[in-house]
């Protein structure tokens, strides 16, 4: 992973990125337009090998210029290529015009747009039409075209340079209608129109490429979101020692498991075994203890009647597991109350969120899992104006309740209440973990890996938001791994098998 991978920006950071390095890297903007070419050449020829009837679609501006270079090199490389351009070539400047008279040049002819192109005829499109700057609803000949690709037969693969077409590069709003890629190849810096909003339906598979431009700090462009990467979460839990005992990895208290949802709770306290937590005990009705320890004997499971229950098991917990199956009935307010008032570092989530809303605290040592719906229900707000506003909602969500955030859903995003702190980004998971118990997975993964961060003096200062995203990324990665076979039909408790691995290698 490149430096500069490891960030998202604004579209107009990326522009001042592009501008630093050809004013002050001296890096001629025609060449970063020709790596940027070539990047997508590459990605193209490496992805789509059998391709040999390019339909390359140019508009205006460098996003054009880019699809220009793109055409030639197919040309150069035996392709049989179509260029449709959308906007006159003797209209464009700059970079852009030596990229068209270099395509010229090369023997390749421009055609204008006909709506009755017939794209069987086609194995790739190349989406070069427009870029990160749209702030208006397509119209016109442009949205003509999307409409057209949408009705693509399966056969025809589509590639977006930088962005897809129509979508919004800054919120990855769908400006009336989009081009949805198969393939995206984004350059110098990642837009958050790629990771937010509609943006990674739009996408497909994101190759980003640097163009050798070489690091440039975040003093003198400040990213939006910073990704998670493997290296930050062997800081937080590094190799253990030889005289290591469970005692040091932490003893985290599951409370959750009312009537009909023992399985919740064995999912959570399965889940902080897997993550490495030394010691789990799981306090639920008493009818649940049976099956939850004989279906995981290493589980220190309790029956608890009524609040008071509690005292001995909180007294001795480094971290409580709070919500997984916990319901909103009496028993369930009771041991909520209960657990609140031990004072102990926390992690949140299910019935336990909701129970928040209807009382808010703030706290600075506890994590918060809400999905969208519980979000929206924090805030007081639609669930649509959460998802159209992530980040937003992120921030609103940690200045309410403090702590550490995890705003789950397709690009997972965590945050704290830190000054200056960017927010983690989980560029991992899969639609397939759509499903019952992921959130009680992520619960026990969550509280986890706060226990041994506790309980390890390289750790212990950790920031929460840090620990919250380290565990959304070993769900989010364990899940993928699960995933190899097949997205439909994977179940929460099949991330078991991959914890290991991906806490291990």
């Amino acid at each position: 992973m490149s430096e500069m991978s490891q960030h998202i920006y604004r579209a107009e950071d990326v522009r001042e990125l592009d501008r630093i390095a050809i004013e002050e890297q001296g890096i001629p903007g025609y060449e970063l337009m020709t790596r940027a070419g070539r990047a997508t050449y590459a990605a193209i020829a490496d992805r789509y090998s059998a391709a040999r009837r390019w339909l390359v679609l140019c508009g205006s501006g460098n996003n054009a210029g880019d699809g220009y270079v793109i055409a030639r090199l197919a040309i150069e490389n035996g392709q049989d290529v179509q260029l449709i351009a959308l906007s006159p070539p003797a209209n464009l400047k700059g970079d852009a015009a030596t990229a068209w008279s270099d395509f010229a040049a090369a023997g390749g002819e421009v055609s204008e747009w006909n709506a009755q192109l017939d794209l069987n005829n086609v194995d790739v499109v190349v989406d070069a039409m427009l870029g990160t700057g749209l702030m208006r609803s397509l119209e016109g000949t442009y949205r003509e075209v999307v409409n057209a690709l949408a009705q693509r037969p399966p056969s025809v693969a589509v590639v977006a340079v930088d962005i897809p077409t129509g979508l919004n590069g800054l919120t990855g709003e769908v400006m009336g209608a989009a081009v949805r890629a198969d393939l995206t190849v984004s350059y110098v810096g990642l837009k958050l129109g790629l990771v937010l909003g509609e943006g990674p339906d739009y996408c497909g598979a994101v190759v980003f490429d640097d163009l050798g431009i070489a690091p440039i700090s975040a003093t003198q462009v400040k990213p939006m979101l910073k990704v998670f990467a493997q290296a930050r979460l062997r800081a937080l839990l590094p190799v253990r020692e030889r005289s290591g005992h469970k005692g040091r990895y932490g003893h985290v208290l599951v409370i959750g498991g009312n009537t009909g949802m023992a399985g919740a709770a064995r999912l959570a306290g399965e889940a902080a075994l897997r993550s490495g937590a030394g010691l789990v005990s799981v306090a639920t009705r008493p009818a649940n203890v049976p099956a939850i320890v004989a279906g995981r004997p290493e589980l220190m499971c309790h029956g608890i009647e009524t609040d008071s229950d509690l005292d001995g098991l909180l007294e001795r917990a480094a971290v409580i597991a709070l919500g997984p199956g916990l319901g909103q009935d009496d028993w369930a307010r009771h041991l909520y109350k209960r657990a609140l008032a031990a004072g102990k570092p926390m992690v949140l989530d299910a019935d336990a969120l909701n129970l928040l809303a209807e009382a808010p605290e703030k706290r600075s040592d506890w994590i918060l899992t809400p999905h969208p719906g519980e979000a929206s229900r924090l805030l007081g707000v639609p669930t649509a104006q959460v998802q159209a506003g992530r980040l937003a909602s992120l921030a609103s969500l940690t200045a309410t309740f403090g702590g550490g955030v995890v705003l789950k859903g397709h690009g997972t995003l965590v945050a704290g209440t830190r000054s200056g702190a960017l927010p983690w980004l989980i560029r991992a998971g899969n639609p397939g973990m759509a499903t019952a118990g992921m959130g009680d997975v992520l619960t026990g993964i969550t509280a986890a890996v706060y226990a041994q961060c506790m309980g390890d003096a390289h750790a212990a200062d950790q920031p929460v938001e840090d620990i919250a995203a380290a565990a959304a990324w070993l769900h989010a990665t364990a899940g993928d791994r699960a995933a190899i076979s097949g997205e439909r039909g994977l179940i929460a408790s099949d991330l078991f098998a991959e914890l290991r691995a991906c806490l291990n290698r």
